[in-house]
């Protein structure tokens, strides 16, 4: 039986060479992920890897150890997702330095079809976390929506999510998608307001 492919990723490519980017998007793309970015400039990547928000780059080592580090590093300092490092052949002290910039996982094979196949259980490893963390991350916004709406209007846990369900099936929208625009909004609504206090008697 066929494995499941998880859904294609959205992956950035960097390297200092326009041939290699050509080699690794075939590569990617035969794997049915999509290259949404490339680039060969270290100055520039960062901002290309904010404004794209890739799942994952891959910088793949070329001429220059120093120029693949710097890719790696400008990519993790933008925080905008993990990097893969992708090499040609077992380089220690790359690892090593890479491994000090933040980077997620390395490849080491050099033949088209070796390097398919590890970049393929690497992508899908990856993509299981990235899936996963996605998962966690819906979770955490339903349960502070839950939250928003127990104190707002004096519920329990329960009763609060089938306000949430009954208002994802009024709309036609999901679960997930009602909660976050309960947590974006509810900053803008006023406070609840305590119940009125029996006036105090003066002794006067």
């Amino acid at each position: 039986m066929e494995m499941e492919r998880p859904e294609p990723l959205r992956v950035l490519i960097a390297n200092e060479s326009p041939d290699r980017l050509d080699a690794l998007q075939r590569v990617v793309e035969n794997l049915g992920h999509d290259v949404i970015a490339r680039e060969l400039k270290v100055e520039d990547v960062a901002t290309l890897t904010a404004q794209t928000k890739p799942d994952v780059a891959l910088v793949a080592l070329g001429q220059s150890t120093e120029h693949a580090l710097r890719l790696i590093a400008s990519i993790v300092q933008e925080a905008a997702c993990p990097v893969i490092a992708v090499l040609e052949v077992e380089d220690a002290e790359f690892i090593k330095q890479a491994a000090r910039r933040g980077v997620f996982a390395y490849i080491a094979d050099g033949e088209a079809e070796e390097l398919e196949g590890a970049l393929d259980i690497v992508l899908r490893r990856f993509a299981d976390f990235h899936n996963l963390e996605g998962a966690f991350g819906r979770r955490a916004v339903a349960e502070r929506a839950k939250g928003i709406l127990m104190e707002r209007h004096r519920i329990d846990e329960q009763q609060a999510f089938e306000l949430l369900r009954a208002q994802a099936r009024t709309t036609g929208s999901k679960v997930v998608d009602v909660a976050e625009a309960i947590v974006a909004g509810h900053q803008l609504l006023p406070a609840r307001v305590a119940p009125d206090r029996e006036p105090e008697l003066s002794d006067e």
